[in-house]
């Protein structure tokens, strides 16, 4: 009988859909690495009423819940993963580095609403700027009247906040920042994301001061 056997090669392209993981048969563990809760921001530091959530995970979900709001990530799956796809845009071309290390964490917002914090820890700073631009870059190109339409709202040099909206689904605030050898995505459930500009301006010093 024929298995399925994963490369052994360390994926070298973010941009390169991943090999389709083996199914989980145990919890992920809550740290990364280094990366651990103490490099996510405290529910809140992001606003009134945010909470800590504790994913279940599921089949549904591809990963088994771990009991605790942080659990790792194969860093070239969440890296690839978080890139805009279904755009109507013209595509964005290029490589793009592969983490060495993902964590994620789960919060609830004041109105009981989603929201996912994606941490991307790079061998250097130059690797963490590098994906952050191409992340930014395939934003900027999606456009709408897609599967995804983008909404830039704001971008500085080293953050962007902008508005995905799924056809048919909810719409997001992202809120990108890239700070020494991390990048990190906040992506929250909104029901009025236009709306969130200064709100995600405004988390950006919280995440600079705990992510790296």
């Amino acid at each position: 009988m024929p298995t399925n056997t994963l490369s052994s090669t360390k994926p070298t392209d973010a941009a390169v859909p991943p090999e389709v993981p083996e199914q989980a048969t145990a919890p992920p563990p809550a740290n990364a690495g280094p990366l651990t809760a103490g490099n996510l921001p405290t529910p809140d530091k992001l606003g009134t009423g945010w909470k800590t959530y504790t994913d279940p995970g599921g089949a549904e979900a591809g990963f088994i819940g771990n009991n605790t709001w942080t659990r790792r990530r194969d860093p070239h799956q969440a890296s690839y993963e978080a890139l805009p796809s279904g755009c109507a845009g013209q595509p964005v071309n290029g490589s793009l580095p592969v983490p060495a290390y993902a964590l994620t964490g789960s919060y609830r917002t004041a109105d009981a609403l989603p929201a996912t914090a994606l941490l991307l820890r790079f061998s250097n700073a130059n690797q963490a700027t590098t994906y952050y631009k191409g992340y930014k870059a395939r934003m900027d190109a999606c456009g709408t009247g897609g599967d995804l339409s983008v909404k830039q709202l704001w971008a500085d040099d080293a953050a962007a906040a902008a508005v995905r909206a799924y056809a048919g689904a909810e719409s997001y605030v992202d809120l990108s920042v890239v700070h020494g050898s991390t990048v990190a995505l906040l992506a929250t459930t909104s029901t009025h994301p236009d709306q969130q500009a200064d709100w995600a301006r405004s988390v950006v010093p919280t995440l600079d001061a705990v992510i790296d």
